[in-house]
């Protein structure tokens, strides 16, 4: 495997955690009361908005050729980073 197939093997990976994450947030807020409910439903429509990002993020990769991904990777951190502090950021005001 080249550097390429195991980067985005681990940004996909890094995905699929915050999609499980996502989903059990989802189950937080069909349990919460309104209030909870309604601020849920906002981070996680934030939430998803930001997977999407990465998802495009990492198809872009996908069919960068070898010269041309080094750079798109570059991109591609500053998108996982935001996403990584927003998720950061809804866990935190949903532990309380």
């Amino acid at each position: 495997m080249n550097k390429k197939e195991l980067y985005q093997q681990k940004k996909q990976s890094q995905l699929n955690e915050w999609k499980a994450e996502l989903e059990k947030l989802k189950a937080k807020a069909s349990g919460a009361s309104a209030d909870t409910q309604l601020e849920l439903n906002k981070q996680i429509k934030e939430l998803q908005g930001k997977l999407d990002e990465g998802k495009t993020k990492l198809a872009e990769i996908s069919d960068a050729n070898e010269e041309a991904w080094e750079s798109l990777k570059k991109g591609s951190e500053s998108a996982w980073d935001s996403i990584k502090s927003t998720f950061d950021d809804v866990a935190t005001k949903f532990k309380k």
